[in-house]
């Protein structure tokens, strides 16, 4: 059985956390969209996509991260640095397959702000 996203969501911030990151946000809301995760690592924030595809057609789930959607992220990223304060910051991407280890990529500066 495949986990729903926000399921997906919650095994992503487990191996984060396992790898040392630590969880600040889930599911942060703005006008712009939502960003899944915004965790710490290090004097680092993070915010952290994640995607699960079952099924590999139609690209995977690296290929629905769309330019357009990174552009929705990182006005939503800049809004919460305006909220609470600037800090160095990247954007990670966690794609998942399923929920067991071997079926999680992490991709640290999977996309950049400029």
């Amino acid at each position: 059985m495949n986990p729903s996203g926000a399921e997906a969501e919650l095994v992503a911030a487990s191996y984060l956390q396992q790898l040392g990151l630590k969880v600040i946000e889930r599911n942060y809301q703005t006008r712009y969209g939502e960003i899944d995760l915004i965790m710490q690592d290090g004097n680092t924030l993070v915010f952290v996509e994640v995607r699960l595809r079952s099924n590999p057609g139609f690209g995977g789930a690296a290929m629905s991260i769309t330019p357009a959607k990174q552009q929705k992220i990182i006005r939503s990223a800049e809004q919460y640095l305006q909220a609470h304060g600037s800090a160095n910051c990247r954007f990670d991407v966690v794609l998942m397959r399923g929920t067991r280890r071997e079926d999680i990529e992490w991709i640290s500066h999977a996309f950049d702000a400029c």
